[in-house]
């Protein structure tokens, strides 16, 4: 943009209006940009153009040429013109405001004397209501008002972090009722070694457990969690004896697995480097998932799922307020990992857009398929990785490896749906060809990646591992995959808020949409006979978790390693107002 000055209200950048428009808008007002609302149609993926018959082509009235990349038409008399001449055709109008102009292909107003794109917060209202009515059953009959400007956006509360110091009367209580860490246990040859970090035995094909207990170990939010005592085992367990002695207690009720995570958290930080065995925890997560218990080699993934699933069934829930899995306040399980992903599947005949929300704890993701070197690059993977690491030691490869925003950005996409997966649009009323995207609602304090490495083929009846190279960055940026970003981008990148924006609290602002990767499980071997090992970033060094074994590692080691599951946390954690009243 030309404009230099920019004004910011809540969150949204918004261009201060150029001069030409200023004075079209005293001389005209909005009705203009309003009766413009029945020239514009919406056209599959969602983006408004200027309505006109289909066989008519679009041609500028000074060159004749059409195949031009933009052609704008003024506002005033509709003449059309190429970005050449539009200068000159605002001139012959003798400033009657035919210096503001319409692009034909995208529907985003343009001032012919600044030669540039201009906004105007009326016309945009009128862009995006129409959008919202071919988007949405009714057509144009129903009438709504636009939506509402930036400035009547609901702000979140958010308090500044302050460091807590106890005071005299909480010392005296901690010094009566804790045991002050033995830093010492464990020998000397530890004592390099970041706190926390002790290897987990193998109980016999469990590294598929102890890789994924590693990342939880260390995943920052789960970790403050637990070593501040929010979840107390012996209090739980205090609470489950209460309700022994009830008539209505089931004796087959499950153990809490959150009360085994609760003691491995203070055995892991106790201080002592031994290596750990969590056979407890081994036999109460056999408990939730009976299918699973077996001394056999079982699936990270799988395991990921259904612990976090153990953990949501027994924590206790506050009775006071309802709780719901998809807002991610249920339990710590889902309040760290749960995000809420976005289908739109919309009609290519009407536009008509089916919007569904699921929550998930994870995102899965197809690597990308073989493909020869390319000099195109994702614009989405140039804004993604943003650390400088596609200079890395492996950046000669890149055209012919799969990246982890490549994956993403192959999963955000718009798809086609083939003929056998007709959507039923109810204004059409039949099944019709559609296009289904994906985007992120909601991003989750970790974002958790799994990449689909095991594929099964119907017709061979066989399965088999992917073991192609995965290429991931260690900070990686979601905005470009947010159902913010999305619809910004389907919809011209409009100045007005959409679905997805920071309204509530509940979405997900550009501040804390970057991420840091702090674990890496990854698989080597075939797929019935592998071995997982957890790669843990702590102060800003590498670590390779191999069962029992801790050892110091090198980044370019953890670059090249064949990752399955990659966990990033976010880089800023908004703290919210807190609902309960904090005795002074």
């Amino acid at each position: 943009m030309d404009h230099s000055c920019h004004q910011r209200r809540n969150g949204v950048v918004v261009p201060e209006p150029c001069p030409h428009l200023a004075e079209f808008r005293s001389r005209h007002g909005t009705k203009a940009f309003r009766a413009l609302q029945e020239c514009l149609k919406v056209r599959p993926p969602g983006r408004a153009a200027i309505r006109r018959d289909p066989n008519e082509v679009p041609r500028c009235g000074s060159c004749g040429l059409s195949a031009l990349p933009r052609l704008y038409a003024c506002v005033v008399c509709a003449a059309v013109s190429c970005y050449a001449h539009a200068p000159s055709h605002a001139a012959a109008g003798g400033g009657g405001g035919h210096e503001i102009a319409v692009d034909v292909d995208r529907a985003e107003l343009f001032c012919c004397l600044c030669r540039d794109q201009v906004y105007d917060r009326d016309f945009d209202s009128a862009v995006v209501l129409a959008q919202t009515v071919a988007s949405t059953l009714g057509g144009g009959s129903a009438i709504r008002s636009p939506p509402p400007p930036p400035e009547n956006l609901r702000k979140r509360r958010r308090v500044d972090y302050r460091p807590w110091t106890p005071d005299s009367r909480e010392r005296a209580l901690m010094g009566r009722n804790s045991i002050p860490m033995n830093r010492t246990t464990g020998g000397e040859t530890s004592s390099d070694l970041p706190w926390g970090l002790r290897g987990l035995n193998n109980l016999g094909n469990t590294c598929f457990m102890n890789s994924v207990l590693q990342a939880f170990l260390h995943t920052p939010p789960l970790r403050n969690y637990f070593l501040s005592d929010r979840h107390n085992r012996y209090f739980c367990q205090q609470k489950n004896s209460v309700k022994k002695n009830d008539t209505s207690y089931n004796k087959n009720s499950r153990l809490c697995l959150a009360c085994d995570m609760d003691a491995m958290f203070s055995a892991v930080f106790s201080g002592d480097r031994t290596p750990y065995s969590p056979a407890k925890f081994l036999y109460s997560w056999w408990q939730h998932a009976a299918n699973l218990a077996s001394y056999e080699q079982q699936d990270a993934h799988e395991f990921f799922i259904s612990m976090l699933d153990g953990i949501h069934e027994k924590v206790e829930k506050d009775k006071r307020k309802p709780q719901n899995q998809g807002n991610g306040d249920c339990c710590i399980a889902h309040r760290v990992f749960c995000g809420i992903l976005r289908s739109d599947v919309m009609c290519t005949a009407c536009g008509f857009t089916s919007t569904t929300y699921d929550p998930c704890v994870d995102i899965s993701l197809d690597l990308e398929p073989n493909q020869v070197a390319s000099s195109k690059t994702s614009t989405k993977s140039l804004h993604s990785c943003n650390n400088g690491e596609a200079d890395s030691l492996y950046s000669s490869q890149s055209c012919g490896i799969s990246t982890l925003m490549g994956c993403l950005d192959r999963f955000t996409r718009p798809e086609r749906l083939g003929s056998d997966q007709k959507f039923f649009c109810q204004r059409c009323q039949v099944r019709q060809e559609s296009l289904k995207q994906m985007s992120i609602r909601k991003l989750p304090l970790v974002s958790c990646f799994h990449i689909k490495r095991f594929e099964h083929s119907p017709i061979r009846n066989m399965s088999r591992k992917v073991d192609r190279y995965l290429q991931f960055p260690f900070s990686l940026d979601m905005a470009p995959y947010l159902s913010s970003s999305i619809l910004r981008s389907r919809f011209g990148n409009r100045i007005f808020s959409f679905d997805g924006d920071e309204q509530d609290g509940s979405g997900s602002s550009e501040l804390s949409s970057e991420f840091e990767l702090f674990a890496v499980i990854t698989h080597t071997g075939k797929l019935d006979a592998g071995h997982y090992v957890t790669y843990l970033r702590l102060s800003n060094q590498w670590y390779k978790c191999d069962d029992a074994w801790i050892t110091q590692v090198n980044e370019n080691i953890v670059r090249a390693a064949q990752g399955y599951m990659m966990f990033y946390v976010q880089k800023m954690l908004y703290y919210k107002v807190s609902e309960k009243a904090v005795a002074p």
